[in-house]
């Protein structure tokens, strides 16, 4: 395997996106997805209060966040993996291809998979709430509801998409370096879910962290919650698909989100560099 780094990287990259979407795994879960997603329209009659649209928008992402969590963590480490048992990575590295290069390219193949999930995901949610709100729009009932404007912003689902995937990108990149440690598929995939839940829980402890008095405490806290990137902040869909005067997402704070994932990615891949470069293979 000659040629630059890029190369290696892409080449790489694409035999693991080219395995991961001829998965059985990978194509039931797009089609639980698709499937949930499409039937939301169906299920409005349990909005609890909220209106239909924005309900229809909330079981929509939640499909998207159940079945990404669940893609971004299997098969990270499925992929992984089967290159190890299988003996081909051994084979791959006995060439002029350096670990990081393996752990780069395992992870843009991963990353290139979730781009694909989450987009086509979000695409035919778009789909189905333009379809519904284009239906109340021409009923007389609602029609002094949505006044001249459509009330779901399309625009900020296009900004959706991205967030999406850098936050299942950290996910896949926490997997990975718990593999690059790791002995089984298995392992990887229980500590893979666990460090999802502290992820998605953090806020409680950077809540604690601002009602401790001893400043040692304090600053242990602080420290801990660095070190676990905080999942909730990129729940923002709501302000993106229906913003107001009280719930926006400025260019500004979109950006900082983004760039906030695109560092935690970064460090994640170089540990996990590290990490697999002292492993035996």
């Amino acid at each position: 395997m000659n040629g630059s780094s890029v190369g290696r990287v892409g080449l790489i990259a694409r035999n693991t996106f080219l395995e991961a979407v001829r998965q059985k795994f990978f194509n039931v879960l797009v089609i639980l997805s698709i499937a949930m997603i499409a039937s939301a329209n169906f299920f409005r009659q349990f909005d609890f209060g909220s209106s239909e649209l924005k309900f229809i928008a909330d079981f929509g992402m939640g499909a998207v966040l159940l079945f990404g969590s669940i893609l971004a963590v299997v098969v990270t480490a499925q992929l992984f993996f089967s290159e190890i048992e299988n003996r081909t990575a051994l084979t791959m590295l006995a060439k002029p291809v350096h670990r990081w290069e393996f752990i780069a390219g395992k992870f843009l193949g991963v990353f290139c998979v979730l781009f694909a999930f989450v987009g086509l995901m979000l695409l035919l949610l778009a789909a189905v709430l333009y379809w519904r709100e284009s239906s109340l729009m021409h009923h007389h009932d609602h029609q002094d509801e949505f006044g001249e404007h459509r009330l779901v912003n399309y625009v900020g689902m296009f900004q959706l998409v991205f967030s999406e995937v850098l936050k299942f990108g950290i996910l896949a990149a926490i997997t990975l370096f718990i593999a690059s440690f790791s002995n089984t598929n298995l392992y990887t995939v229980i500590i893979s879910f666990f460090v999802l839940m502290i992820c998605q829980l953090q806020y409680i402890a950077r809540d604690s962290w601002t009602n401790l008095d001893n400043p040692i405490l304090r600053g242990l806290v602080w420290f801990l919650s660095l070190l676990f990137p905080n999942l909730q902040m990129f729940n923002v869909g709501e302000q993106l698909t229906f913003p107001t005067a009280d719930a926006t997402l400025s260019t500004g704070g979109y950006l900082g989100l983004l760039a906030y994932g695109a560092v935690y990615i970064t460090a994640l891949l170089a540990l996990s560099a590290y990490s697999f470069r002292r492993r035996e293979i």
